[in-house]
């Protein structure tokens, strides 16, 4: 029980015990072995806690008699716990090298701890106002991730992104709102808990939904149906800001080419993923499926999810620019999970689920990728890496595996989580059970357009390159390492996705 708070405020103490040391007292050799031994122990937490996870509920304090700030593991949360630690810790000694000669290291490292412990919290936890106080906390800790360069251009991507992420989550406070006023609990219950029917004994029952949204859970919803509907709409809304979904996608391009590439990294692979955690507890914990299942909240979600696919691929495509290309990229890849939760069926949201780890994985790889080519080259845009295969072959072997990840290709992950979103798709009786299908698969081509070429010129130049002048260049260990584990973890799931497929399918049915 212990472990789960250990796990989030050691990473978070640790982190403002290094904002708060003066410059000077500290060497960087000092610096990293603190920062490293921060990251191993948060790792031993993190995973101490997982291993002993328990169904019990434990409560930090009260905000109000009613209100209380509680933490809780259950396996949606240790999916995405698991994905944070794993990249927080390869990015984590990623920028060893990559920070080598950047200033204000402390600072990054600092906020770097902070924000780790504070997404273990949302991971963690138990009820709505836990995970709101905390996704809050996300945004401003994070943001200095963001203008860590402190050009003109950061601070404005940095501002822009706390704009858009506190107006966002104040939309999502407008629905909580109705939801403790129409509710007994703001606890996270699988199947909602909208559906919720005290029983004696104080069993759960599910209620199914009769016609439209009407019926046994609109009785269950106390009669106040289309002010819920209201409200899980904008609440969808708000959280998907951070998960970068149409019309509110425009921070995302903006702030991640503009950060560190490990911050990318980890901005890419599991900051936004909180957006997507938070959709997934409002949707399956909160108001229940059955509650927005052929609604029009239902309909439009599905109709913004596949816009944002499209859009963010064809933006990607057009991009010169490697790491806003990469950006552009995971708006679209963030809205294939948001299109599997909105189908609501077991497939569908088995194949968002695992899409979180295979996305998480691959974009941490080609965000590390990016920033050991600008560290080793200086170069940033597509048409200046002209034979870049040649000069970092291995680093460029990762960079081609991720992408065919990305686009879908066996064997690996991405091809599984792709699979069970297309399959869901067909296997639903919505408006969209073919056109979904269609517009990942043209999303999954125009994604292979705008990562494959880098590849093609990286490792065939042509003729008229300079081969008598080539020198191999691949980046230190520091880089190259974590760049090979996550490689491997995104080539393993696709290899052996039974275990892994089968425990999400566990959890998810019951939520349906």
């Amino acid at each position: 029980m212990y472990l789960i708070l250990l796990s989030i405020f050691v990473p978070i103490l640790a982190g403002c015990l290094l904002l708060a040391l003066p410059e000077k007292k500290i060497s960087r050799a000092q610096l990293l072995l603190v920062v490293g031994a921060a990251y191993l122990l948060t790792a031993a937490l993190v995973v101490g806690a997982l291993i002993g996870a328990c169904h019990v509920t434990f409560t930090l304090f009260h905000l109000t008699a009613s209100l209380p700030v509680c933490f809780h593991i259950d396996e949606i949360g240790m999916l995405f716990a698991a994905l944070t630690l794993i990249v927080f810790v390869c990015a984590g000694f990623f920028s060893f090298a990559y920070m080598k000669h950047a200033s204000k290291e402390k600072r990054y490292y600092g906020f770097y701890l902070i924000v780790f412990g504070v997404l273990n919290a949302l991971c963690f936890a138990g009820n709505l106002i836990t995970f709101y106080l905390f996704f809050e906390m996300l945004t401003l800790t994070s943001m200095p991730l963001v203008l860590h360069v402190g050009t003109r251009e950061a601070i404005m991507a940095g501002l822009k992104y706390l704009f858009y992420s506190l107006c966002g989550a104040y939309m999502a406070l407008f629905g909580i709102y109705f939801i403790w006023k129409n509710s007994a609990t703001l606890a996270f219950t699988a199947g909602g808990v909208l559906n919720m029917v005290a029983r004696e004994g104080g069993d759960r029952l599910l209620s199914p939904a009769v016609g439209s949204a009407g019926g046994a859970v609109n009785a269950a919803a106390g009669g106040h149906a289309g002010i819920l509907l209201i409200a899980a709409f904008v609440m969808l809304l708000g959280f998907g800001v951070k998960a970068g979904m149409f019309p509110m996608h425009a921070w995302l391009p903006t702030a991640h080419p503009v950060a560190p590439a490990p911050a990318s990294a980890v901005l890419s692979a599991v900051i936004v993923k909180a957006g997507v955690l938070a959709v997934v507890r409002v949707v399956y914990y909160i108001f229940g499926p059955d509650f927005l299942r052929d609604t029009w909240v239902q309909t439009t979600w599905l109709t913004l999810t596949l816009l944002t696919v499209f859009m963010g691929s064809m933006l990607a495509y057009r991009e010169p620019v490697l790491k806003k290309r990469l950006a552009y990229s995971t708006v679209s890849q963030l809205s294939y999970i948001l299109f599997g939760l909105a189908v609501m069926n077991v497939t569908s949201v088995t194949g968002g689920l695992l899409h979180v780890l295979a996305h998480g994985l691959i974009k941490a790889v080609l965000f590390l990728v990016a920033g050991a080519i600008i560290c080793t080259t200086g170069k940033t845009r597509i048409e200046e890496l002209r034979g870049i295969g040649k000069e970092m072959p291995l680093t460029m072997w990762c960079y081609t595996i991720a992408s065919l990840g990305l686009i879908g290709i066996p064997p690996t992950g991405g091809f599984i989580s792709k699979w069970y979103l297309a399959v869901g798709s067909l296997q639903s009786n919505m408006l969209f059970r073919w056109f979904g299908p269609v517009v990942l698969l043209v999303s999954a081509l125009l994604t292979a357009g705008y990562l494959l070429p880098l590849t093609i010129r990286g490792f065939l130049p042509g003729a008229d390159y300079d081969y008598a002048h080539l020198q191999k260049q691949e980046p230190s260990p520091w880089m190259t390492v974590p760049i090979v584990i996550l490689t491997v973890l995104s080539v393993l799931i696709g290899l052996f996705p039974n275990a892994i497929t089968e425990r999400i399918m566990g959890f998810v049915i019951p939520l349906l």
